[in-house]
């Protein structure tokens, strides 16, 4: 009767490092992403601004954002020294576990409207690193922005009249503000006639000057940090 041929016995890797090549694949093939990055957003208004940048945390679960109130009715060199001292505090703490890291954002969102010391306030954000996303004449201009392009000079008022045109639930007096989880899905809309009007300002020797919003910039931010912090092959 025939043998069975024999099999070759081959010495099996000790079980810590079979685990450790496990791992090595993983981290080899896995799903690579960039770490959640947070921001820091200082602002003005009780409703309106807050409102907006929650349904914006709710569309863009990749980031950490966080919406400080300043009750200073708006005042943009407030909202400014506050973002500025945060900023400080930051660079102290950076490389403590509890603290920011580095690529995390702080940004101070402020009208021009009629506030004094705008630009005092624009100067005070760039000296601490602070970003700035302004509106003149104010945030529903932003607003407005993702229904249709709106290039002429306004108040605050005139913009609120145009946006509850727009947005028929929208009523400032009666404080009923827009849906917001349905504008920001045109968000990238927003951002393409906000950068246009800009232009327009700039090529005009006035790039601060009415109307005109850099909410667009913090926006597109949150939105590439949402893209980097998704897997990726």
């Amino acid at each position: 009767m025939a043998r069975c041929p024999s099999t070759t016995r081959f010495p099996t890797l000790p079980r810590r490092a079979r685990a450790a090549r496990r791992v090595s694949n993983l981290k080899r093939h896995g799903p690579r992403r960039e770490p959640k990055r947070r921001f820091v957003l200082f602002c003005e208004g009780a409703r309106t601004e807050p409102d907006y940048f929650k349904a914006i945390k709710r569309a863009h679960s990749g980031t950490l954002i966080t919406v400080e109130i300043v009750p200073a009715v708006g005042v943009p060199m407030t909202i400014a020294e506050k973002a500025g001292e945060a900023a400080q505090t930051h660079k102290h703490r950076r490389g403590r576990r509890d603290s920011f890291e580095e690529g995390d954002q702080i940004w101070a969102v402020f009208d021009r409207d009629e506030h004094p010391r705008f630009e005092e306030a624009v100067r005070l954000c760039k000296q601490h690193g602070v970003e700035v996303a302004r509106s003149d004449p104010c945030f529903e201009l932003w607003l407005i922005l993702h229904e249709r392009d709106y290039d002429q000079p306004c108040n605050r008022r005139e913009a609120q009249r145009e946006l509850g045109c727009l947005r028929t639930e929208y009523d400032r007096s009666r404080k009923k503000m827009p849906d917001c989880a349905d504008m920001v899905r045109r968000v990238e809309e927003a951002e393409s006639r906000a950068e246009a009007q800009l232009r327009c300002r700039e090529a005009e020797g006035a790039p601060c000057g009415n109307p005109s919003t850099t909410v667009f910039r913090l926006t597109r931010a949150i939105r590439d940090a949402d893209e980097r912090a998704r897997p990726r092959q």
